[in-house]
């Protein structure tokens, strides 16, 4: 009788190829094999290695690694979207960032990765009320990767964030599905109030490096922001809005600008 079992490949096509290129990486460089073996080949899933990678980034003298292991294992086993948005995320850096070259790369070494993955094991820790820990998941955050997003704020999947550096994701701010930013981006407040106060940023949206996006506005799904731009208003599906304050100079000019990454506009 042939064997009905699935294959590795078939089970999880991401972890599998991680694990080739790990393989091909420590042949083609020995001297990354410690960190390579104790970061991939060690573990026996895609879970387990993020997790892993997850404790060693965000340890610190007031939280050790295992401890944070066992909160990241946790979480991967209670909320399974965990890992799933993992792996969107992943292939959406693989796709979209052309210095990414091999899913190994952000596992090991892209910061806005790294950075969307501890966002998201704070944010399980908020939802299930263990909000201290949260907190101190988004300090290590910021202080680690220069990326401060709120715990409470709701984040789809299939995010890349380019660069990353000083990225700001207030607390009622949220991002949809396939959405691309890159640096010094800015999903804010316009003052001190209290309440629901940050941008809705649709699905497909594309954000440019130093764009800021301010206050309870709704940015409508497959929009591009130009870099630099300050958003003040709700934007419209499907448009591209340029300037400061940011007004609408054209259609999006494609229909997912997140993925194309085009940042040109006439």
């Amino acid at each position: 009788m042939a064997n009905l079992k699935p294959s590795v490949a078939e089970l999880d096509p991401v972890w599998n190829r991680i694990c080739d290129e790990a393989e091909r990486a420590i042949a083609s460089e020995p001297l990354m094999g410690g960190l390579i073996h104790a970061s991939v080949l060690h573990h026996q899933s895609f879970e387990g290695a993020l997790a892993y990678r997850m404790s060693m980034k965000l340890a610190s003298p007031d939280m050790s690694e295992q401890i944070l292991r066992e909160i990241a294992d946790a979480a991967y086993v209670a909320e399974p979207d965990l890992p799933a948005a993992a792996r969107a995320d992943l292939v959406a850096t693989y796709d979209r960032d052309p210095a990414c070259h091999r899913f190994l790369q952000p596992l090991l070494y892209f910061k806005g990765y790294q950075a969307i993955q501890a966002y998201r094991l704070g944010h399980w820790l908020w939802e299930h009320g263990r909000c201290d820990l949260a907190y101190f998941i988004q300090m290590r955050v910021s202080e680690i990767f220069g990326v401060d997003i709120h715990p409470a704020a709701k984040i789809g999947k299939g995010i890349m964030i380019d660069h990353a550096h000083s990225i700001v994701v207030g607390e009622t701010a949220v991002v949809g599905d396939n959405v691309s930013m890159l640096h010094s981006v800015t999903l804010g407040g316009t003052g001190k109030e209290d309440d629901d106060r940050h941008p809705k940023i649709g699905n497909g949206v594309l954000i440019g490096a130093g764009a800021k996006v301010l206050g309870n506005i709704t940015i409508g799904h497959c929009t591009r922001i130009a870099a630099g731009s300050v958003v003040l208003e709700d934007v419209p599906p499907m448009k591209t809005v340029a300037g400061v304050p940011a007004r609408i100079v054209g259609e999006a000019g494609c229909a997912q600008p997140s993925v194309t990454m085009d940042q040109l506009f006439e």
